[in-house]
């Protein structure tokens, strides 16, 4: 039974990831049965485990929708997120090995390279590659407790994130950013790392709005 639940569970969080499910998406209970070919237990026992870390909220008798944040859930839930990858960004400066160091420099790579050959074409594709940047950073930071805080506020905001490359000029700007982290986290500025890697994942409150709107 414990098995099927992590089937379940690992198989919304790969649909959240990948762009398949957005807030506001209900989730059905007897979908997920005929999709996983599980009873309604493990599914159940998978939504109790996603809506104790916030990531979707159970309807009575409905199933459940996932995590829609309002301005104000948007924004704090953002105050906090920026704050994790700022630490993670601190600690890499600290911890990040030259294996790590290597994936850092390919990751940056591969931004700069869409960046440049496809500009703000492919904003989908791009994000994947945002997603490994912060992965090697996250993972830089040596600290496997801070990873999971992180992975779990990333769920609750992907989704905005993902459209916000769709604006012009962000994919560029955002690999020009990554470009800049890396190099002070290759140079152990730990102060100066934190403090880019903050700015980097904050928008400002006008943007907020703009991507609560566009995702209805």
């Amino acid at each position: 039974m414990a098995g099927q639940t992590e089937q379940v569970l690992n198989a919304i969080l790969e649909d959240i990831e990948a762009g398949r499910l957005v807030p506001g998406a209900p989730l059905e209970e007897s979908e997920l049965v005929e999709r996983h070919g599980v009873s309604r237990t493990p599914v159940r026992e998978a939504f109790i485990q996603l809506e104790a870390i916030g990531l979707i909220k159970r309807l009575p008798r409905k199933g459940a929708v996932l995590f829609k944040p309002t301005l104000e859930e948007f924004l704090a839930i953002l105050e906090v997120h920026a704050r994790l990858e700022g630490q993670a960004a601190a600690l890499a400066a600290r911890r990040l090995s030259p294996a790590q160091a290597r994936e850092l420099e390919a990751a940056v790579a591969a931004c700069e390279k869409h960046a440049a050959e496809k500009g703000d074409g492919d904003p989908a594709g791009y994000y994947q590659l945002n997603l490994r940047f912060h992965a090697c950073v996250a993972e830089g930071s040596g600290n496997p407790f801070l990873v999971e805080m992180i992975k779990t506020n990333a769920r609750k905001l992907m989704a905005y994130y993902r459209a916000r490359y769709k604006y012009p000029g962000v994919i560029a700007q955002s690999a020009k950013e990554h470009r800049e982290i890396a190099a002070l986290i290759l140079a152990h500025d730990r102060e100066a790392a934190e403090a880019a890697m903050t700015a980097h994942v904050q928008f400002d409150q006008v943007t907020v709005m703009d991507l609560l709107a566009a995702l209805g």
